[in-house]
């Protein structure tokens, strides 16, 4: 875990969308990929850090991003600690840096009642958008940052929200 992700092997992802975002708290700029493996799966991943909190950079399937946000109920806020079970790495900040990914590609979006809370938000054009991405050639190179370990596909246990 790391302010910037430490060079390891991993499975083929094509990073699609290199972007930047500022983290839930507003205290550092937070850069991320978006990617697809080889059976065109959306990937997303936080890559480094303007701040001084470390995170785990490892790939992460929307599926299991989506399947992780159904556990909290309909009405109910969804805050970080709901994403921190799709994890392998265990850094306390990487699901609130996620977090903060999510509400800017428009996945979510803050409740109005609720300051640090958050509701899913239909994720159809984000998802036609990466699908786009997905159809075309781009494949954009990870520069100094190099591709995990592991991508994260682990289905969601119901319930308790940890990777399975």
């Amino acid at each position: 875990m790391s302010k910037k992700a430490e060079n390891n092997e991993a499975p083929a992802i094509r990073i699609l969308k290199i972007g930047t975002c500022p983290s839930t708290s507003g205290k550092s700029t937070l850069k991320y990929h978006l990617g697809a493996n080889a059976e065109s799966a959306i990937q997303i991943r936080v890559v480094e850090n303007s701040g001084g909190g470390f995170f785990s950079p490892e790939w992460i399937a929307l599926a299991t991003i989506q399947e992780a946000l159904k556990q909290t109920p309909d009405g109910q806020a969804i805050t970080s600690f709901s994403l921190r079970g799709i994890f392998l790495g265990k850094s306390v900040n990487t699901a609130g840096f996620l977090m903060a990914v999510l509400k800017h590609e428009g996945l979510v979006k803050h409740m109005q009642e609720k300051q640090r809370c958050y509701e899913a938000v239909d994720p159809a054009h984000f998802i036609a958008d990466v699908e786009t991405l997905i159809k075309s050639p781009v494949d954009l190179p990870a520069g100094d940052i190099a591709k995990p370990s592991s991508a994260s596909n682990k289905p969601v246990a119901k319930g308790n929200v940890k990777a399975v």
